[in-house]
């Protein structure tokens, strides 16, 4: 794939333009959606698609720099990208726009990327939406100037420095009714949206997308014997045993080191493999509960396994 532009679109943060470059036409996609870049380095990181749906000649992807972070974001703001080809894999999507009587959609920082495709996606089909955008500084909040085309009496910019943490709570009471509810942006954000918008009276129904895991500690061992489980890998034969102290990914590895990863936390669904056999004891933040229970996949970075023994695709 073709960087054919980067730009500067706020304090620390850029976008990328990304092309075939033959100029054929992209895979479709629909508002949520990421995709998986695989960096010059080698690194895997997922960045959600914000450009419009429906130009399929491109996508366009924001990346915050976070110094303090896994290295992907400084890798992507320090290194001269553009006009350079990169490998992505995608789009995939958990994180989709259902179909509702009217939306509100809360973003912090860097979390609007999925929030302004699926602004843009409302107000096609003409649905009653509002946003609320939150941000350390204005200079921090991208892709205003877009926000402003659209229609600016549904949309709340509202900077921390100015107008401080967003009133979550009060927002959640005072919804439209039948209002589905969108969230994405910083784990604190977050967890307060989920409380806010249980707490609300009627309830309202949130939808989230986590740029890292939940602030909860580690679950304990769940299998039968002390947490050591055997692992097959279906495609070789190979069987390996995974001690308690040690990941199911990092043992896999041994044996795969090409299988792809990387959050290492359970949030970003790179290394889903599909279950052929066993019952994974399922430990992310990416499925959805009807696709736990199913146990036809799982994320071998933080999952592990009921059963004695689990077989993957792999």
């Amino acid at each position: 794939m073709l960087i054919e532009k980067v730009t500067a679109e706020a304090s620390s943060v850029l976008s990328l333009t990304l092309t075939d470059p033959s100029g054929a036409d992209l895979p479709a996609w629909e508002p949520g959606a990421h995709i998986d870049l695989i960096l010059p380095s080698g690194l895997i990181r997922q960045y959600s698609l914000c450009g419009p749906a429906d130009d399929r000649g491109r996508y366009r992807v924001g990346v915050l720099r976070v110094d303090t972070g896994r290295g992907g974001s400084v890798e992507v703001h320090e290194t001269a990208l553009e006009g350079r080809t990169i490998d992505i894999r995608g789009p995939r999507n958990n994180f989709p726009l259902r179909p509702a009587p009217a939306y509100v959609f809360l973003a912090g920082g860097i979390g609007i990327t999925p929030i302004l495709a699926m602004i843009r996606a409302a107000s096609a089909a003409g649905t009653p939406w509002t946003l609320y955008y939150g941000g350390r500084t204005l200079e921090h909040m991208a892709f205003r100037d877009e926000l402003a085309l659209l229609d600016e009496g549904n949309i709340h910019i509202l900077p921390q420095d100015v107008h401080g943490i967003i009133d979550l709570a009060a927002i959640a009471a005072e919804g439209p009714d039948g209002a589905q509810y969108y969230c994405c942006g910083p784990e604190p954000m977050i967890a307060a949206a989920e409380q806010a918008c249980v707490a609300s009276n009627p309830p309202r129904e949130l939808h989230v997308e986590r740029f890292g895991a939940q602030q909860t500690p580690p679950a304990p061992p769940t299998s039968q014997h002390g947490g050591e489980f055997e692992v097959e890998l279906a495609q070789s034969g190979t069987v390996l045993t995974v001690p308690p102290e040690r990941t199911l990914l990092d043992v896999v590895r041994q044996a795969r080191p090409d299988v792809p990863f990387s959050c290492e936390a359970g949030y970003c669904g790179t290394c889903e493999t599909r279950v052929l056999a066993g019952e994974p004891d399922h430990r992310d933040d990416y499925l959805e509960e009807e696709e736990r229970a199913a146990c036809n996949t799982m994320m071998i970075c933080v999952s592990r396994s009921r059963s004695p023994r689990i077989v993957l695709d792999l």
